[in-house]
């Protein structure tokens, strides 16, 4: 079993830091390389590079939630999130698929509860 990611390019779990412009602000964010490849990916079946997706998911998150706390670990689990999507084949292997066209109460119905998040006291009012 261990082979199966031992034998992992030893590049993919480098970090990388990247600066960033969110709406003229430039952070930094750190993450290891094939979490970068698989943004890269996310954005690109879009139509958009990887700087565009990380401003969009910050704002959506900020529109959604009114806090970001750490937002490079979001971006790994959004990371995570897609590839396992992928796998249980919610969202379609063809990356000409764009995600924006899919139907996200579709893609996330049945998921496992831990992947879902529960709404807040001020979510339910």
């Amino acid at each position: 079993m261990c082979q199966v990611f031992i034998s992992a390019n030893p590049e993919s779990y480098e970090s990388r830091t990247r600066s960033v412009r969110l709406h003229g602000v430039v952070t930094s964010i750190r993450l290891e390389n094939l979490h970068w490849e698989v943004l890269e990916e996310i954005a690109a079946r879009d139509g958009m590079g990887v700087t565009p997706l990380i401003e969009k998911l910050y704002d959506e998150l900020v529109h959604t939630r009114g806090a970001v706390g750490n937002f490079a670990s979001f971006l790994r689990v959004s990371a995570l999130r897609y590839m396992a999507l992928l796998a249980r084949q919610r969202i379609p292997a063809d990356l000409s698929v764009p995600l924006r066209s899919l139907d996200a109460d579709a893609v996330l119905q049945d998921l496992p509860a831990s992947w879902a998040r529960t709404p807040s006291r001020v979510e339910l009012r």
